[in-house]
């Protein structure tokens, strides 16, 4: 489990510059005209991230909650996804972005890679929350869950000020 909660801090450090870098200060997505959908895919996506960055530090997904988690990232996958089809809709990626978003998707199958089979372990435990802590990289995700969240927070009320797309 180390190494897949220190690839987690990788891939959510390269998360939050992505959002400051690129959607923040380069694009101002909470701007755009017609990036209501988008930023609403990022608000959704970003609650879901909150959960499992702020959590993995910490906690063990056991029983039925690691099935539930599961869903979660598999969920998450799919808003990634629909979110990169619809910022090819709507705007034309900085190729500085497309080459973090592909640097994003490596990470974040080398973190699935080792969760995985982990979840599969707690699967088979009676159904609750285990304590699992990590030191250092588990306060550090928690900072990060806590930006993530209010950014999810962020993209959703300017999603509503944007002209449906």
């Amino acid at each position: 489990m180390r190494t897949a909660i220190w690839l987690l801090l990788v891939q959510a450090s390269l998360g939050a510059f992505d959002t400051l870098y690129y959607h923040e200060y380069k694009l101002k997505l909470a701007d755009g005209e017609h990036t209501g959908i988008e930023l609403r895919l990022h608000a959704t996506r970003d609650f879901a991230y909150a959960v499992i960055i702020g959590s993995l530090g910490f906690v063990t997904w056991n029983g039925f909650f690691a099935w539930l988690l599961l869903v979660l990232l598999l969920g998450e996958i799919c808003i990634t996804l629909w979110d990169f089809i619809e910022e090819d809709k709507i705007r034309k990626l900085p190729p500085g972005e497309r080459a973090m978003h592909a640097i994003m998707g490596i990470v974040y199958g080398a973190f699935l890679a080792f969760l995985i089979p982990q979840m599969f372990h707690w699967s088979a435990l009676d159904a609750g929350f285990g304590t699992s802590y990590h030191g250092f990289p588990a306060w550090i995700l928690a900072v990060i869950a806590t930006g993530v969240f209010i950014s999810g927070i962020r993209d959703l009320i300017a999603s509503s000020r944007r002209v449906r797309a």
